[in-house]
């Protein structure tokens, strides 16, 4: 019997994590009910998915991270410097389905997603935490509505992050 529990322990362990998907863009937008909600010029679009056990701490940490990637050309022609250094723009969309979980068949459960009353907190703290590292507001869609995101994909780039892997 203690040998399940301690499966299960890892098993939430590797697996509870606030993610976040970043793209490199040329510019993105976000729609909602037909109307433009929000837009960036180049910068990151940030699709973050958050689950039950996330913390303050875990947006915080994503959030240096993310203003500090190094995903901007210096002037060799290498990605060298970070949305911080260019001032580039940063949106953040909500983005429960990062977590689906499509071991069982082929409908995706997102059980593992936190539930509006844990998540909306760590949204907007991670936004928070990205406005005050980047040194201005970032653009962002509203959680939990139905959203039409438009994007051009700058390289293309994009790097997945999850809180407790800190890689």
């Amino acid at each position: 019997m203690s040998a399940k529990i301690v499966i299960f322990a890892i098993f939430t362990t590797l697996f509870d994590s606030m993610r976040i998907v970043v793209q490199r863009v040329r510019s993105a937008s976000v729609t909602i009910d037909g109307k433009i909600h929000s837009t960036i010029g180049t910068g990151l679009l940030v699709l973050a998915g958050i689950e039950e056990a996330d913390t303050p701490e875990d947006a915080a940490w994503l959030a240096a991270k993310t203003v500090n990637l190094r995903l901007f050309d210096d002037s060799n022609g290498v990605m060298n410097l970070s949305a911080a250094e260019t001032g580039s723009d940063i949106m953040i969309v909500s983005q429960f389905t990062l977590h689906a979980s499509t071991r069982k068949g082929n409908r995706p459960s997102y059980i593992r997603a936190a539930r509006p009353e844990k998540a909306v907190p760590v949204y907007e703290e991670f936004i928070a935490r990205t406005e005050e590292m980047l040194g201005k507001k970032t653009a962002t869609g509203i959680f939990g509505a139905m959203m039409d995101i438009e994007l051009v994909n700058n390289g293309p780039v994009t790097i997945i992050i999850d809180s407790r892997n800190r890689e």
